[in-house]
């Protein structure tokens, strides 16, 4: 009794009130882009509270079940067994062989569960538990009912065409689906935290472009086609992500030569912000993020953050801010982005850092410093806007 349909359960879209059937059409067309990537004929379906993926062709469980754990808004994943209405007695076998066959050691605790979305059904949900469980018991000597903490929760599920049969759960990725949370421009460095970031706030529902900031010829191609990559690796879950590719080199060289050194980093996140600001405007974004983590770094201390949040007008997110190194790893690991990140490819905000960086910089003196770049600083952000080199990246 292999199973051929796929029962999926989400969490906070049930809460939505109104608004659901908007959520539940999103997460749909996310499931069916999912299904897309993955060799086989799949039907994606809505009915009455439940989302069904249904084979319509060959295909590995492997597969799909791994796509669809990359979708945001799926907390579970149900392998079901869909079995035609013989009647009861018929059903009772029916249930008999799927424990045979999903369990054939035959120790183990259980309890039926089941629910008759059919309320024409004849048997009650209460009974069908208990005769249910019966059969089973019957079938396995070795087993024991538990209600309160079971190894095998069996559900049953009476619906209008068929009857659902199913006990295994795999987890999803919850959280909402993309798309629904709006768009937002991730400043993506190759680094550990940005790429946690992204893939953080788009659990959210949030779709994402990205901006890296390029200083040719002081990193390599190597570098930039690191980020590549680690837009590739996070656009598993969130789709295609469209990276722009910014020449920053010109910027970098003026401020090293006119700002002084202790104050580099934190002017060069400025203009940064401020050229990811103007290319998010245009492209639609409602945000900025960042993998900035309060005291990480001397350009993450507070003092920092309110000296780069001064020159954006658009709000800036940042779902790391709370967390400590570790956090981030555990989290990139866990995504696949830890492995690219550690690569030893510096970019640009590596190879121009002070030796002794300002922690505490003082927001009218970091203005006062880049006034020694007024007469070229419009010029200069113009310039590397117009060289925007913009690349879909995706998953594979």
């Amino acid at each position: 009794m292999k199973a051929k349909a796929y029962l999926i359960k989400y969490a906070e879209i049930g809460i939505k009130g109104k608004n659901r059937n908007t959520f539940e059409q999103a997460l749909v067309d996310r499931i069916r882009e999912a299904c897309a990537r993955v060799e086989g004929d799949f039907a994606v379906t809505r009915e009455a509270g439940r989302i069904y993926v249904t084979a319509q062709s060959d295909f590995e469980e492997d597969e799909i079940v791994g796509a669809l754990q990359k979708v945001f808004g799926i907390v579970w994943i149900c392998p079901v067994v869909q079995v035609a209405d013989h009647g009861f007695e018929d059903l009772k076998k029916q249930v008999v062989r799927y424990m045979q066959e999903e369990y054939p050691a035959g120790n183990f605790t259980f309890k039926v569960k089941s629910r008759r979305a059919r309320k024409s059904y004849p048997v009650h949900s209460q009974q069908m538990n208990a005769d249910l469980g019966e059969a089973i018991l019957q079938a396995f000597p070795a087993a024991r009912v538990d209600v309160h903490d079971p190894q095998v929760l069996l559900s049953v599920e009476v619906r209008d065409n068929e009857i659902n049969i199913y006990s295994r759960q795999i987890s999803g990725a919850g959280g909402m689906p993309v798309g629904t949370g709006g768009k937002a421009m991730l400043l993506l460095s190759g680094g550990i935290d940005s790429p946690v970031a992204g893939y953080m706030i788009s659990r959210r529902g949030v779709a994402l472009e990205a901006v890296y900031f390029n200083a040719p010829p002081y990193t390599s191609d190597r570098a930039l086609q690191k980020v590549e990559d680690l837009a590739a690796i996070i656009s598993a879950w969130t789709g295609p992500i469209r990276l722009h590719i910014i020449n920053f080199t010109e910027i970098q060289l003026a401020i090293y030569q006119k700002c002084p050194h202790e104050e580099l980093t934190i002017i060069m996140r400025r203009y940064m912000m401020r050229i990811a600001e103007r290319i998010a405007r245009k492209n639609g974004c409602l945000g900025l993020v960042t993998g900035e983590s309060i005291g990480q770094v001397a350009s993450q201390t507070m003092q920092s953050l309110i000296c780069t949040n001064a020159v954006c007008s658009l709000p800036v997110y940042r779902p790391v801010i709370a967390f400590d190194k570790q956090d981030i790893v555990d989290v990139a690991e866990r995504i696949g982005t830890f492995d690219t990140s550690t690569l030893p490819y510096e970019d640009c905000c590596t190879i121009f850092v002070a030796k002794h960086p300002v922690t505490h910089p003082i927001l009218h003196i970091i203005e006062d410093s880049e006034q020694k770049l007024a007469d070229v600083s419009e010029e200069m952000i113009e310039k590397a806007l117009a060289g925007d080199v913009v690349v879909e990246c995706r998953k594979n």
